[in-house]
């Protein structure tokens, strides 16, 4: 199943489920108009039964939202592939490199991610990321993945400059609007479980700059929820953003920046793709 988020004509919040290039209107038949509630609810399947006899509207007329509306805790996990901690100049971490990510530092599928005025050194970084469904604290590495729903894509734009300051890498990863998240969240059933083995590239105006396998990550998606869950407990509509391959712009030479009228997109097989414009942020009034 392939949930989107998304304003209609009218500007109202729905859910939907996508089948081909229509879309099922899942909220104008009772259910909830945001994922957080279908997972809070344990409504999936109730979702999945009701995509058939829910009215449709054509894909290209929708407006995504970003798929989880407001997670509880949206964890991003860093150097997670061999090659980007090796071209970061940092030993393969022995433990998860784990930071957090707030929701407004991302935007939907499509909307225009954010160069901010105090930096030209705007990154890109091609994730997969992990939908919680299930709550729990501690959670062990042989269950953990009966705690994922689904999964996602992320483009964890990074202000370069100001994460490298200091050991904390917070400040440059939470610029308001400098990530993308979407287009859809992806049933964990759609995808080999943990969704290892799936390819994903990341592409600068068309040209791939970062491509990997999943089932190259130093801590696979198991070992993530089971890391994460050791210090706190889980909520339905949790993210885990689980790390970018190599390719990323500043470890190369000369360093490649995200500037206004670039686009990024990230592709994983079986999910689809995330795609965003650059734009620069405007001048404060006054």
């Amino acid at each position: 199943m392939r949930l989107i988020s998304f304003l209609d004509a009218q500007g109202r919040r729905r859910l939907g489920a996508q089948l081909g290039d229509e879309v099922a209107d899942l909220t104008a038949i009772g259910l909830p108009d945001t994922l957080d509630e279908v997972l809070r609810t344990g409504a999936l399947d109730a979702a999945r039964e009701a995509a058939g006899k829910a009215p449709r509207v054509s894909l290209a007329t929708v407006r995504h939202l970003p798929p989880v509306t407001l997670p509880a805790k949206a964890f991003a996990i860093g150097l997670n592939y061999l090659d980007h901690a090796a071209e970061s100049n940092f030993s393969p971490p022995q433990h998860p490199v784990i930071f957090h990510r707030f929701p407004s530092s991302w935007v939907a599928h499509e909307a225009p991610i954010v160069r901010p005025r105090v930096s030209t050194h705007f990154d890109f970084e091609a994730e997969l990321v992990a939908v919680i469904g299930k709550p729990g604290r501690a959670i062990s590495r042989e269950r953990a993945l009966d705690h994922v729903a689904g999964y996602s894509l992320f483009n964890d734009g990074s202000i370069r400059d100001h994460q490298f300051r200091s050991t904390q890498w917070l400040m440059g990863k939470n610029f308001d609007a400098t990530g993308g998240f979407g287009p859809a969240f992806v049933s964990a059933d759609e995808l080999p479980p943990g969704a290892t083995s799936l390819q994903l590239t990341g592409r600068l105006n068309g040209q791939v700059v970062q491509q990997a396998n999943t089932r190259d990550m130093i801590f696979d998606v198991a070992t993530l929820v089971a890391a994460c869950s050791e210090a706190m407990a889980l909520q339905p509509g949790d993210l885990i953003i689980t790390g970018t391959p190599a390719g990323v712009g500043f470890a190369r030479k000369p360093p490649l920046w995200m500037k206004a009228g670039d686009v990024f997109e990230v592709e994983l097989e079986g999910v689809g793709i995330l795609r965003n414009p650059v734009i620069d942020e405007l001048p404060t009034p006054g």
